[in-house]
């Protein structure tokens, strides 16, 4: 694996932002932007996917690192929860629930992919050097 030097190389961070994005196009329709909570909710566990991410490569620590990733992942299935919500409200189409569920799930699994790699990995982080 190259060696990154910034949070906004990772792919994971990169593919957390455009999903967060997209959270944030939808919330704007009208009936969501109506449900001030609902729409706080996603918007702030979507942002939570990308924001831990960062938070933790920036504690320059695998074990650290790891430990953000998982709060990370926990968002993404929080944010995929809350889709269903939207869903079911009927705030969003089936096929934009497919699209930014499949999102959730293809972030997931890659974060999961980075957590095992980090955890084999034989380099600890900058910060033991």
């Amino acid at each position: 694996m190259a060696t990154i030097n910034c949070f906004e190389d990772l792919e994971i961070w990169k593919m957390a932002r455009e999903f967060c994005n997209d959270v944030f196009r939808i919330t704007n329709y009208e009936n969501f932007s109506r449900d001030f909570r609902m729409k706080d909710q996603i918007k702030a566990s979507s942002g939570s996917i990308m924001d831990n991410i960062a938070e933790g490569f920036e504690r320059n620590g695998n074990k650290e690192f790891v430990q953000f990733l998982y709060f990370s992942k926990g968002s993404c299935g929080e944010s995929r929860s809350q889709l269903y919500r939207a869903l079911d409200f009927k705030y969003i189409t089936e096929d934009e629930f497919i699209v930014l569920k499949n999102k959730t799930l293809q972030i997931s699994q890659a974060i999961g992919g980075f957590i095992k790699y980090l955890n084999n990995s034989e380099i600890k982080g900058t910060k033991y050097k």
